[in-house]
């Protein structure tokens, strides 16, 4: 034997008597990580490799040890002596539960060999008539281990041998991760040979016909460029040209444009074509009728190809599961009859429905895999989204469609069929798994303790345990029903410090930051007077229902940054969305985006409409206090120059302070207006975020600036956003926009907001912040007080420290677009929860609020 051939995901269990050179052989062949020893966990335990004694809790961590390894699919391999059938039970039962082949590797030296290095073992030696037992009980083995559940068995006999083999790892039969599509992956065709052709053609595949049925299986297909077709298996049974299929199929996947995962109809005619005793029924007898009329050699090409599908491909880097009934994550990648019977047949309960049919589990509503997975086998009326997985058995035999799902554009595309081939037992009814409210409660475990957030823009993000804590503390007692909540705006971070003598922030620090980052043309948007509102509007009730699983809230919600109602009353949140949605309406935007919700990024206007009680208690009790206390004051020295006494300035101090806190009241005071009327609301949105299908990040910010602008002229409610594009290369430009801000400040405008042309901006790789602040003079006076501008205060001021704030707001920008694009593609809402209360954990850190 020169070759030993494994899995690279597999258990290998070393066997043999003591000083057969397990040991070595070990570190020879395999990375050390990869070997869990008897001896080591012996001195792990008992600090003696030699304590016999210790053994039960020397294997007890052993097989902890390989447990957590194959849990995490690692390969795993024992070095113990393992010659008892009692020894190597736990190993195979481990094996098993996580799905991976048990491969035996049995070093049987001769007596003579093991008697001699038995001797030369300093540390320590054992009697002859144990080595003796060790091989006795080896060779009694080589018996049983098959049906103990060894996959392969390996033994090697002499010393020659031990040192000529060979190791050679093999990917287990599922591993694609290699191929990372484009893919179309077509769902069961059940001999719906012409509609097959359609779909294919309709994909772009060309197909031609060869007259010699025994070229290329009777066809060539030529796929559109770069792409591979992936079939979900059941190509046969009940529909009107099996054999065609067949043809087909196997012309492709000879070619090499198709992978075919095998399907429980393409099973079953495997194991009739191979003489096993199977029942013709559920269409089985019209498939070997058509069959009937095929060549010799294709009828013995047809078994060779059956038996060559496997259950199941992983793809694109482990991304992608393709599986004829679908597979749970513990599963993806394994190796054992209970996942090929998982793939070819689903979960059953046990039981039988009134159709005299298995039960089968929905499995898909507890998937939390990662991978996205495609499935058939349980026909749906209509293929959609859940929890990531998807099924796209669309009954075309029933007479329903052929379905492909396009990968990654994660589009369908779909035939209908020509006629109903069969008549289906069961009806096809939607599975009752779309965001159904039992199903989708948050689970504290998928929030709470420290978390990384694996984003698209800037991969993993931290959340510290005591963050997710404060974030659900927010959540659970203040927030909005949580099916609402796709998505949380980030904090933004103000500009650098002005070198400007007099200002604490100006337009120059902002501009110059984003050359610095390679940024040539931004937008400025007038920064409004009111509060960050998370619009969430559905075209009716029906559409909130559905896609958002909410009943009896209305059509639409507007919430605040942290995730809270907006509006105490609900009368008043629902007319203002019908306003906007009226809008909406006449500017034909639901037809022109194919979509019946919309999410928007807005401000609403007054602030007083949300800050009324920090107004009252904050600013205005700040305001009131500090005129009644220098107006005495003011009074009181004015009094004491009038009899002679010489104040200094501190007349002149007082009148400067009263003078700085009349300016602190009418800055906030431009934020408060009454509201008796719907009339007297603004609602301004400036970010068209996402709709059905899609999220709107790809577009730049003037696109969304102009979207806006169309609806907000049909209605006085919404206020379009002022806003300049300013090409940073151009100094004409940049004076510009300064002047802009130089005006609007000083009307007592709050600032504007920068950010780069695009939506997501890099530099060097990494994304640079979406959005600057540049806040006006006087709105300032709010944040930092009356006297802020004093230039012993503004001293003070201008060493504030931004790193933590641009820390945060590029992370929760990352956050909210991961949520977005999760429920976009309709991943499991608990995914979509996972970056919203990452962004309100991150929330919580100890950042100066002023900034």
């Amino acid at each position: 034997m020169n070759k030993i051939e494994i899995p690279n995901l597999c258990l290998v269990v070393l066997m043999g008597a003591t000083s057969s050179g397990k040991t070595s052989f070990a570190k020879k062949h395999f990375k050390s990580t990869e070997v869990i020893s008897s001896d080591f966990c012996r001195g792990i335990v008992a600090d003696d490799e030699n304590a016999m004694d210790a053994n039960a809790d020397t294997f007890d961590l052993l097989h902890y040890i390989v447990a957590k390894r194959l849990k995490r699919g690692l390969l795993t391999v024992v070095d113990a002596t393992n010659v008892q059938a009692e020894s190597r039970k736990k190993l195979i039962a481990l094996a098993r539960q996580y799905h991976v082949f048990t491969i035996g590797i049995a070093l049987n030296l001769p007596e003579n060999v093991l008697l001699e290095r038995n001797a030369q073992r300093p540390n320590r030696q054992l009697g002859k008539h144990v080595i003796r037992q060790h091989r006795r009980l080896l060779k009694s083995s080589f018996r049983t281990l098959k049906k103990e559940g060894f996959r392969r068995f390996y033994e090697l006999r002499s010393l020659a041998e031990i040192d000529a083999v060979s190791v050679e790892r093999r990917k287990v039969w599922s591993d694609k991760t290699e191929l990372q599509g484009p893919f179309d992956i077509i769902g069961d065709v059940h001999g719906c040979f012409a509609e097959l052709q359609e779909l294919l053609r309709t994909l772009g595949y060309r197909i031609t016909k060869h007259r010699d049925r025994q070229k290329n299986f009777g066809y060539t297909v030529k796929p559109p460029a770069n792409r591979k077709a992936i079939f979900v298996g059941d190509l046969v049974d009940r529909g009107p040209a099996s054999n065609e299929v067949l043809r087909l199929v196997m012309s492709m996947q000879e070619a090499g444009n198709a992978l075919v995962v095998c399907g429980n109809h393409d099973d079953k005619l495997l194991r009739k074509l191979q003489g096993r005793n199977v029942q013709i029924k559920h269409g089985l007898g019209a498939t070997l009728a058509q069959l009937e009329q095929e060549s010799p050699e294709f009828l013995e090409a047809l078994p060779v190809f059956l038996k060559g599908l496997i259950s199941h491909y992983v793809l694109d880097g482990g991304r992608l599961v393709v599986a004829h009934a679908g597979l749970g994550a513990d599963m993806q990648g394994r190796t054992s009859g209970a996942v090929r019977s998982f793939c070819l047949y689903g979960e059953t309960t046990g039981e039988v429905d009134e159709f005299g049919l298995p039960e089968r589990y929905n499995w898909a509503k507890d998937y939390r895999g990662s991978a996205t997975v495609v499935y058939g086998h349980t026909p749906v009326p209509a293929a959609d989204w859940f929890n990531n997985t998807i099924d796209i058995d669309t009954g075309c035999v029933f007479g329903g469609h052929l379905t492909a799902l396009q990968y990654p554009e994660r589009e369908l595309v779909s035939v209908p069929a020509s006629e109903v081939y069969a008549e289906t037992k069961r009806p096809i009814k939607v599975e009752q798994m779309a965001v159904d409210a039992a199903d989708d409660l948050p689970n504290i475990e998928d929030v709470i303790g420290r978390r990384a957030i694996q984003t698209r823009l800037n991969k993993l993000i931290s959340i510290r345990e005591e963050n997710a804590i404060a974030a659900l503390e927010v959540m659970s007692r203040f927030a909005v029903n949580p099916n609402w909540l796709i998505y949380l705006p980030p904090t933004m971070s103000p500009v650098e410090t002005a070198s400007r003598k007099d200002f604490l922030e100006h337009p120059a620090e902002t501009f110059a930051y984003f050359q610095r980052q390679g940024i040539d043309e931004v937008i400025c948007q007038e920064k409004h007077m009111g509060s960050r509102a998370v619009v969430v509007l559905g075209r009716d009730e029906s559409v909130i229902e559905r896609r958002f699983g909410i009943t009896g809230e209305g059509f639409g919600t507007i919430y605040t940054r942290t995730g809270r109602p907006f509006f105490s009353e609900k009368e008043t949140e629902q007319a203002l969305l019908a306003r906007l949605r009226q809008s909406l309406d006449q500017t034909g935007f639901w037809e022109e985006f194919a979509t019946d919700w919309v999410l928007l990024d807005a401000e609403l206007m007054p602030w007083s409409a949300k800050a009324q009680v920090l107004l009252k208690d904050q600013y205005a009790a700040v305001g009131a206090s500090g005129e009644l206390a220098l107006a005495d004051s003011r009074n009181a020295l004015a009094r004491a120059q009038a009899r002679g006494i010489d104040t200094g300035s501190l007349l002149d101090k007082a009148t400067g302070a009263q003078e700085r806190l009349a300016k602190f009241r009418q800055s906030y005071r431009q934020y408060c207006w009454e509201v008796d009327t719907l009339d007297q609301y603004r609602l301004a949105p400036f970010h068209l975020l996402a709709t059905e299908g899609k999220v709107h990040t790809d577009r730049p910010h003037r696109w969304h600036m102009e979207q806006i602008a169309r609806w907000s002229a049909k209605d006085p409610v919404l206020h379009a956003t002022n806003y300049r594009v300013v090409n940073l290369n151009e100094p004409e430009a940049v004076q510009a926009a300064t002047d802009w801000w130089l005006q609007l400040t000083g009307n007592g405008g709050e600032g504007m907001v920068v950010k780069p042309m695009d939506f997501v901006a890099y530099h060097k790789g990494r994304p640079i912040q979406p959005a600057l602040k540049c806040r006006g003079r006087e709105y300032l006076r709010i944040i930092y007080g009356p006297d802020y501008t004093l230039p012993e205060q503004l001293k003070k001021l201008k060493k504030r420290g931004l790193s933590r704030k641009r820390g945060l707001a590029i992370r929760e920008f990352a956050l909210g677009v991961e949520a977005m694009e999760r429920f976009v593609r309709k991943d499991a809402l608990r995914k979509v929860h996972e970056c919203v209360f990452g962004v309100l954990a991150l929330e919580s850190e100890p950042v100066d609020p002023r900034l």
